[in-house]
């Protein structure tokens, strides 16, 4: 590795405002940030970025890469790197794997899986289950990232259901709560009276099934938990209108103790793109319609909803292409986001400025990131530049999942991606990604 690497002439987009500059890395770390820097003598790679973007690096703070146990789906490896080369330097990834991170124990398996193979920094949620508080209870001096609750369907045994449990998890735990919130008895309810019309199933029924209902009684149950015990608790996903309206936006984000997530899928697509996409675009809480999206949009471009994330969730073609019943809900996204995100830009929808507080500044604090998620002197050179104007189609010989597919093949984005720097180094080098991994664990600072 050189010992500095220069990037000049860069649009930097940091901290509310855009400005033409250098920046210049040593090692790790971001030395300086200035006008003008000229190549320091010795070992120096230099990247013009003229005409491009330059951001931090994406935090995306919903992953699933499926290690371990479903490593068929994606590996950390693999998923990682498909994450660098859509900008996204640091992730958090969930537990509902095989087996779950529902131990500290099983945590720390996790985070051994990731040391020296994953091309992103990487953190990792514990798992709360009915039974487990004893386990949430040591978590405060462990590396968990938060304590995942599935207030909703998920494997094996971590729906979190009983509302002793509940209470009893929102009440002591040391970290902050996060919720996956559907209604588990209104999904069950509308399932099987779709089950009972004995038709061929089809895709829209999903929306349906898994309900604005199911949604919105569920989140509001988190935050009635959360308000009761005073908790800090952050919804992912938001699907539907009226949670989006129910969130505060009248506090900075430091000192809300409710925040909420959007996802790139329910910023994109609509239920009218079932008839299209079919299960490709299946996931939990359901893509729903058009008033949802717009409420969405409305609630991220006025603060009540806080993160931009993707909640990548892989699965094969072959399992996607199964009916409605047996179809698994997720797909894959961490390529794409960022050029996603551009395309908004590029119509008008949302400003570079606003895209990165809502994927690198804001993720950073929300989850108490050490020294990340800004372009500042001394922080950990995660860095991506992106040239707006390079268009480029999504398709099978350019998409990095280990699936081999995407909801947004045939899609012609504007922005491409060009260089992606993890901890001072070219993770990702304008088509390829670099062969050595230099992700590190997350630090957080507890909040």
């Amino acid at each position: 590795m050189e010992k500095y690497l220069l990037i000049k002439n860069a649009k930097l987009v940091n901290e509310g405002d855009i400005r033409e500059c250098d920046v210049l890395v040593k090692g790790e770390r971001i030395d300086r940030i200035d006008d003008s820097i000229s190549a320091p003598n010795g070992n120096c790679r230099v990247i013009d970025a003229n005409g491009k973007y330059l951001l931090p690096g994406v935090i995306d703070d919903q992953v699933h890469f499926r290690e371990p146990g479903l490593t068929h789906k994606g590996d950390i490896a693999s998923e990682s790197a498909a994450a660098v080369a859509g900008g996204i330097t640091s992730y958090i990834e969930q537990p509902n794997t095989i087996p779950q991170a529902t131990t500290i124990e099983k945590l720390e398996e996790k985070y051994a899986l990731a040391d020296n193979r994953s091309f992103a920094n990487y953190g990792f949620n514990l798992g709360a289950t009915n039974d487990n508080i004893e386990e949430i209870l040591r978590a405060k001096d462990s590396r968990a990232a938060g304590i995942k609750t599935f207030m909703g369907s998920s494997t094996g045994n971590m729906l979190v259901n009983d509302l002793d449990a509940l209470n009893r998890l929102f009440s002591e735990s040391p970290l902050m709560i996060i919720t996956h919130c559907e209604d588990e008895e209104t999904i069950r309810r509308n399932t099987e009276a779709f089950r009972a019309r004995n038709e061929v199933p089809k895709p829209e029924w999903h929306a349906q099934i898994r309900s604005t209902e199911a949604c919105v009684k569920s989140s509001q149950l988190a935050m009635d938990l959360a308000k009761k015990h005073g908790s800090r608790l952050h919804i992912y996903h938001i699907s539907t209108r009226e949670e989006a309206e129910a969130f505060d936006n009248s506090l900075p984000l430091e000192k809300k103790k409710i925040t909420a997530e959007a996802c790139i899928h329910h910023l994109w697509f609509t239920d009218a793109d079932y008839a299209t996409k079919g299960n490709w675009i299946k996931w939990n809480p359901a893509v729903k319609s058009e008033d949802d999206r717009a409420g969405i949009w409305k609630a991220l471009l006025d603060d009540r909803i806080d993160v931009i994330a993707t909640d990548h969730a892989p699965h094969t073609r072959e399992e996607k292409d199964k009916n409605l019943w047996e179809s698994p809900s997720g797909g894959p996204l961490v390529q794409h986001a960022l050029p996603a995100m551009f395309d908004f830009f590029d119509k008008g929808l949302i400003s570079l400025e606003r895209i990165v507080e809502k994927m690198c500044h804001n993720p950073a604090i929300l989850f108490g990131i050490k020294e990340r998620g800004f372009v500042r002197e001394g922080y950990f050179a995660d860095l991506v530049l992106v040239h707006p104007s390079t268009p480029w189609t999504v398709n099978s010989n350019n998409i990095l999942y280990k699936c081999g597919w995407s909801p947004f093949e045939g899609t012609n984005f504007k922005a491409k991606i060009t260089q992606t720097l993890v901890n001072g180094h070219l993770a990702y080098d304008n088509g390829r990604v670099i062969a050595q991994p230099h992700g590190k664990a997350l630090d957080f600072i507890r909040r």
